[in-house]
């Protein structure tokens, strides 16, 4: 699929601040990046062969929700699809592009504009075997071993390249899914074949998905 994002109908709610960096000024990544080495034993050498890039976004002054999560799916989706050329090379499964979000949004956190986002994002490009995560500034967080996370100090998206052994493990709630991640092939195929990449479409595919039940 050839991508577009300048056909973007709602292009402005999030204003670009600072474009792909490995250490964008605007914002502290470094210290937070080597912090999370111990629980994320990919980051480390993604990070000191410059594989993993950040690219920091500021929500517009009166932006809308809805336009919020149209820009922020799209931005995912352009960096998706970056990184699918990539993962069939030497090191391409440490190739990580992180979607920076700053600003706010009158009564919604950033935990809620990346939800939705996320939710279809990762049901489109699972099954090609591309990963995303939601981190939220200042969330306290446990991994796998119930160690704490470090506290992001900015909220964000990663996309990257499913690790198929172990990442089907923090896909048990949506078990379809993660039985596609675990044997997730990139062919090539339009993630977009069957749905328009627009974001109104997106969110009532989305919604038509079974959510996990509420633990």
């Amino acid at each position: 699929m050839h991508y577009d994002g300048a056909s973007r109908p709602t292009a402005g709610a999030l204003r670009l601040v600072s474009p792909r960096a490995t250490s964008p000024a605007i914002v502290d990544v470094t210290g937070y990046a080597t912090a999370m080495f111990e629980h994320c034993p990919f980051l480390e050498r993604s990070v000191l062969h410059e594989m993993t890039g950040w690219t920091v976004y500021e929500i517009a002054p009166g932006a809308h929700r809805y336009a919020v999560e149209a820009e922020l799916f799209h931005a995912a989706v352009q960096a998706a699809e970056w990184i699918r050329p990539l993962m069939g090379r030497t090191d391409g499964a440490f190739v990580c592009e992180n979607i920076v979000i700053t600003g706010t949004v009158p009564d919604t956190d950033h935990h809620e504009l990346m939800a939705w986002p996320h939710w279809a994002l990762k049901h489109l490009y699972g099954p090609v075997g591309v990963m995303f995560g939601k981190f939220t500034q200042g969330a306290h967080e446990l991994d796998k071993f119930g160690r704490s996370i470090p506290t992001p100090p900015f909220s964000f998206m990663p996309v990257r390249a499913a690790v198929r052994p172990r990442d089907p493990q923090f896909l048990k709630d949506t078990p379809d899914l993660a039985r596609a991640v675990a044997v997730a092939n990139d062919d090539g195929r339009d993630v977009f074949e069957h749905i328009p990449c627009d974001w109104k479409a997106v969110r009532a595919w989305a919604t038509s998905l079974p959510v996990p039940p509420r633990q």
